[in-house]
């Protein structure tokens, strides 16, 4: 009963998640965190290009989540605002960095030549999956930040074009225009070899997804605590 019950809970849509932990049911966050950590991380680490960093940050942006929870309001997705939340995040930690280059800034747009660190594939050659992961993975982190960000979301995450926009606070027509630019930079060929794999690049899985939900919990714990004792 208990199983079918959990799987029953892990079916319900985001809004009715949020509605239970809003209510008290606190521990069912885990749930969204869940639902979302491989997004997150993509995204963060698409603007970072540090894992360590992605998780630090994934982390703040789940805490600063909950705490402004009551505040979602239902009129973008849950996962737009929330994503939303984890990119604000992500670039207040580049600009931390000292980091000249802006996000927004698009002055260097179609100057910019990228070389993903990998040769052209010969048709010949047999390459495994995780190879071709692993140089979709260095060709999307070796474009740059602007184009990086749209592509992860938008080829990777596959999120539609208009959730992408709401995501990055762009326009839609910008993101259309970046989007079709860090494609062409990424050689066609790699995503054409990789296919559906694409979506087993950047994994976030397992013990690293176990233990950024456990420190997530435990720094919400400890601000009801603290809350508790004033």
């Amino acid at each position: 009963m208990e199983i079918l019950e959990k799987a029953r809970i892990e079916g319900w849509p985001d809004e009715q998640v949020v509605t239970r932990v809003l209510a008290g049911q606190t521990e069912l966050y885990e749930i969204l965190m869940r639902r979302y950590n491989q997004r997150l991380y993509r995204v963060v680490i698409s603007i970072l290009r540090d894992a360590d960093e992605t998780q630090d940050v994934m982390q703040e942006a789940y805490v600063r989540a909950y705490q402004h929870l009551s505040q979602f309001e239902g009129r973008a997705a849950f996962s737009t605002w929330l994503t939303r939340i984890a990119v604000h995040e992500a670039l207040a930690r580049h600009r931390k960095r000292g980091r000249n280059q802006q996000f927004g800034s698009d002055s260097n747009e179609g100057e910019i030549s990228v070389s993903p660190g990998s040769p052209a594939l010969d048709p010949e050659q047999t390459v495994s999956k995780a190879e071709l992961n692993q140089m979709l993975e260095e060709a999307v982190l070796a474009l740059p930040e602007q184009y990086r960000t749209v592509l992860m979301l938008r080829d990777v995450e596959e999120m539609s074009t208009s959730e992408t926009a709401a995501a990055l606070s762009l326009s839609e027509e910008n993101v259309k225009v970046r989007l079709h630019r860090g494609r062409a930079m990424v050689r066609k060929n790699l995503f054409a070899r990789v296919g559906a794999g694409a979506k087993d690049a950047f994994p976030f899985l397992g013990a690293r997804c176990d233990r950024l939900v456990a420190r997530v919990f435990e720094r919400l714990s400890n601000l009801k605590s603290a809350n508790l004792s004033l």
